[in-house]
């Protein structure tokens, strides 16, 4: 029988040069662990397929160095902040630049992607935190309490809280429904440089220079425990993605801990030197490291990395193992994180001061975007990567293969190790040696292609039509090519059925345009909603929402049954519509609404003021029906969800 061959638990996967100049900040895809992304002193941002020697796209438009780069959880935009202050959003997918955002005062340290919403937030060393809105282009709210530069940010799994960690020695937990700090953990006696929210349960983890990680409790906000001894400063931490123990970058090692006790499960050494991100994939831990203009990745096999049950012992500090308790059996899990109910401060309950901060697109701006470009550098990996995206079903994902582990250098003695001992018959078991497992077998039939539930807007080819049912059958093999008249009589039938539509259609528009040039919007809107045709809804709509002061309450009353019809449409172009409408309803009279509603009544009669209080009760009523609607689609994948899901955020003060 042939000895398996045993392979390293950790290996160096790739080295690249990643920029002309010093690379000074990177970050991992978390979903996949193959996407790479680098920012440098050259300005740029760099992507790159892990494993891969060439750059995918770079980046540019900034005109300073990169401090700071993050990818949201599709791996479809990316944010990077500059040490000028600014912000730019690029989408991945389109190849282009979304958003600049301008505001901080010095360089940015810290970036995160809200989970659900089209949120993110930024830290700078200017000690501010800001929460933007990418679509809006704006900042909606600014948290103050950091006395030193905001080195991390996070979001919870479930998107109300925001945690940070400054070089003020402090780790600060922000309720984003309030607008203001929940609680504040001291006890670091160094710079706070990373922390990480268990994606389970309410618990945060802090890694400071300091060499502790320390565990807070979110329900008690008191801390758990606290791990010191730690070979150098922390800089780099991740939760195992079923939240069983946390990993820790250390200097040219990885370490697995537990924390009620606190223990070290096992310890890997890898000679990666600083680790500056992690994530996990196929059971196999991917790091990356970068000094000066290198970038190296490494891979630990977490097959054979202990997670659970009995402590090691610390190879660096070899005169003391680190305590060895006995997890708690049956201990209480704590509160768990409902998904994707989340809520999020109100755009529109910004402060008087900030709204110098609200920067509505500008010729300054449009001439940034202008200069700011995505340079594709390899065609066929960004195709591979992201263009498959843009296909109608985005489910099941792609499943990448696990880096396969080479050999270990002293295969001999592993042979010789593995050989059973002559004291015994018995065959000792060999946990360390087994073989990797084979990614299975995918089989290339196609799976027969399902009718999309939703009709998406741009598509290469008609739902639910095939050319050859408009061409007659060939029923004789003398009859195998087709004569010109009787192709084009099978097409023709159904022209003047589509012609006839097209023309009412069109008739219906000029009867709306007619009023609306002789009345004013609101009568204009009736008309269409009374012609019963929601495809002339639709386009009035997209003329409508283009102008925002267009919109008045009263308009909403009307317009608010309709939109809730669109949002049930089974056409892509009909729901996309309806979300925009509602967004700008919610951004603009959601807060007047509520005001009002929640105002005492006056005193003696005030018709115009009833009137206005009729108009809210009834926008607010409809409002909460389609807040109902709104909250079972934010669920679902791809960019519907995001749209249900950030008008669930901001529907969020009707509960």
């Amino acid at each position: 029988m042939a000895t398996p061959v045993v392979t390293k638990t950790a290996w160096k996967l790739q080295e690249i040069v990643a920029h002309a100049s010093n690379v000074s900040s990177l970050v991992l895809g978390k979903a996949s662990g193959r996407l790479l992304a680098t920012g440098g002193d050259d300005c740029r941002v760099n992507l790159w397929s892990i494993n891969k020697p060439n750059c995918i796209m770079s980046l540019t438009g900034h005109t300073s160095p990169v401090e700071s780069v993050r990818l949201n959880t599709p791996e479809e935009l990316i944010v990077a902040g500059s040490q000028s202050g600014s912000i730019r959003v690029w989408d991945l997918e389109a190849a282009k630049i979304l958003r600049t955002l301008m505001g901080h005062k010095a360089n940015i340290c810290s970036l995160d992607f809200h989970p659900y919403g089209e949120f993110v937030a930024s830290g700078s060393q200017d000690t501010n935190i800001k929460l933007w809105d990418i679509r809006r282009k704006g900042c909606v709210f600014r948290y103050r309490g950091h006395s030193q530069a905001v080195r991390c940010l996070r979001f919870s799994p479930d998107g109300k809280w925001l945690a940070s960690a400054a070089d003020d020695h402090t780790v600060k937990l922000w309720d984003l429904t309030a607008g203001k700090m929940m609680s504040e953990f001291p006890g670091h006696t160094g710079p706070v440089n990373v922390v990480e929210f268990h994606p389970n349960e309410y618990l945060l983890a802090s890694g400071s220079s300091d060499r502790t990680i320390r565990f807070w409790d979110l329900e008690k906000f008191q801390v758990v425990s606290c791990i010191e001894g730690e070979p150098g400063p922390v800089r780099s931490v991740l939760f195992n993605p079923d939240g069983c123990c946390l990993y820790s970058g250390c200097q040219d090692s990885l370490r697995v801990y537990g924390w009620e006790p606190e223990r070290c499960f096992d310890v890997v050494l890898v000679s990666w030197g600083k680790v500056a991100d992690l994530a996990v994939c196929n059971d196999q831990l991917i790091g990356v490291a970068f000094s000066q203009s290198n970038v190296s990745s490494y891979v630990v096999d977490l097959t054979r990395v202990t997670r659970t049950g009995t402590v090691a012992q610390d190879p660096v500090q070899d005169s003391q193992p680190l305590a060895q308790q006995p997890p708690t059996p049956g201990a209480p899990l704590r509160r768990i994180y409902e998904r994707p109910s989340t809520t999020c401060s109100k755009p529109q309950r910004v402060k008087q001061n900030l709204e110098s901060e609200r920067r509505s697109p500008s010729s300054e701006d449009d001439r940034d975007e202008r200069e700011s470009r995505a340079e594709i550098q390899n065609a066929e990996d960004y195709n591979e990567i992201f263009q498959p995206k843009n296909s109608i079903s985005r489910t099941p994902p792609r499943r990448s293969e696990p880096f396969p582990a080479p050999p270990e250098d002293d295969v001999a003695s592993a042979k010789e190790a593995a050989k059973p001992s002559p004291a015994t018959d018995v065959q000792l078991p060999m946990p360390n040696l087994e073989v990797l497992p084979r990614p299975p077998v995918v089989t290339s039939t196609p799976a027969p292609k399902a009718e999309p539930a939703i009709i998406p807007a741009t598509r290469n080819e008609p739902i639910g039509l095939k050319a050859s049912d408009f061409l007659p059958a060939v029923k004789l093999p003398q009859q195998a090519e087709l004569v010109d008249e009787d192709a084009m009589s099978q097409i023709r039938k159904g022209h003047d059925t589509m012609c006839v539509v097209l023309t009412s259609r069109h008739k219906n528009l000029d009867t709306v345009r007619a009023v609306w040039t002789t009345g004013d919007i609101k009568t204009s809107v009736d008309s269409a909603v009374a012609i019963n045709d929601l495809s002339v809804v639709v386009d009035l709509l997209n003329i409508v929402n283009q102008k925002a002061s267009l919109w008045k309450l009263d308009l909403c009353t009307t317009v608010l049954p309709q939109i809730e019809k669109l949002l049930q449409s089974k056409y892509e172009s009909y729901v996309q519509t309806g979300c925009t409408s509602l967004k700008l309803i919610l951004q603009r009279f959601l807060p007047l609404i509520t005001d009002i509603l929640a105002a005492p009544p006056s005193v003696g009669v005030d018709i115009s003021r009833e009137e206005r209080l009729h108009k809210c009760r009834l926008c607010y009523k409809q409002l909460k029906g389609i807040s109902g609607l709104v909250k079972s689609k934010s669920g679902l994948s791809g960019r519907h969800g995001s749209a249900f899901r950030e008008l669930h955020l901001l529907m969020a003060s009707l509960d």
